[in-house]
């Protein structure tokens, strides 16, 4: 999961369809805003209900009052006592800390001595990065929506032109070697084609994990080429090139 790129409210959005998706009822996101940031929130981004049936089929309501912390580093004990007072002053069931990546060590013993002080009315739970990636286990659809629709670096970009640039410059020489060798065209010159097949091992052992590489010269050669180009030429332009650009 790309907690590291989302910004601040993507990661409670993230949250709020977590809760959903674990099948958390009357998920509220208290955004109040179309800021990145949630000023009307009040301790607490996300206040869920979730129903649980005895063994007689009795149903019990529990509210969890749920506070978001993207950070890089570990969240630091100042930032969850707006949530612990929210939950205290409206009687919720659970207080639940979700972090992108952990909870400070000082903030998980001030949470073990807030407990062993106050003995809450509530529970205080706190989910972290390996808490996370257990309950997203089985839950690829749900991941794809995050993994799949976040964009692209340009180190990932530039990774992908140099690629398909590699490629089609392999393919046209598949293309000229097939040409020569149905009598299409004249044979190069013995030192030009030695110098031309080398450099062609050495692309095939560069890219040798990607079965996908190599295209066989075939009857389909005019329409290769046109797909390659045009992978190219649309990769380049997100780059800064202009349109068409399929020089290889």
């Amino acid at each position: 999961m790309p907690y590291d790129d989302m910004t601040d409210t993507a990661f409670e959005e993230f949250c709020f369809e977590l809760m959903q998706e674990l099948g958390f009822v009357n998920v509220d996101w208290r955004k109040g805003t179309g800021l990145n940031a949630s000023p009307s929130d009040s301790g607490r981004d996300i206040v869920a209900e979730r129903h649980i049936t005895d063994v007689d089929g009795s149903v019990h309501v529990e509210r969890w009052f749920v506070d978001c912390k993207k950070y890089t580093k570990g969240v630091p004990p100042d930032k969850i006592t707006g949530l612990l007072a929210w939950a205290t002053a409206e009687r919720a069931n659970v207080a639940l800390v979700i972090a992108s990546s952990y909870l400070s060590n000082p903030c998980k013993d001030f949470i073990k001595t807030y407990e062993e002080n106050n003995r809450p009315p509530f529970r205080v739970k706190h989910w972290e990065r390996p808490q996370l990636a257990k309950l997203l286990e089985g839950r690829e659809a749900f991941i794809a929506r995050y993994v799949d629709a976040r964009p692209r670096t340009e180190a990932e970009i530039i990774a992908a032109e140099e690629m398909r640039n590699d490629k089609l410059w392999y393919y046209r020489k598949e293309v000229l070697i097939n040409r020569i060798e149905t009598g299409q065209r004249e044979p190069l010159e013995p030192q030009l084609d030695q110098m031309m097949r080398d450099a062609m091992r050495q692309t095939e052992k560069q890219y040798a994990d990607d079965p996908d590489f190599i295209i066989a010269a075939d009857d389909h050669e005019m329409w290769n080429l046109a797909y390659l180009q045009g992978e190219l030429s649309a990769l380049r332009w997100v780059l800064g090139d202009d349109w068409n650009n399929g020089d290889s």
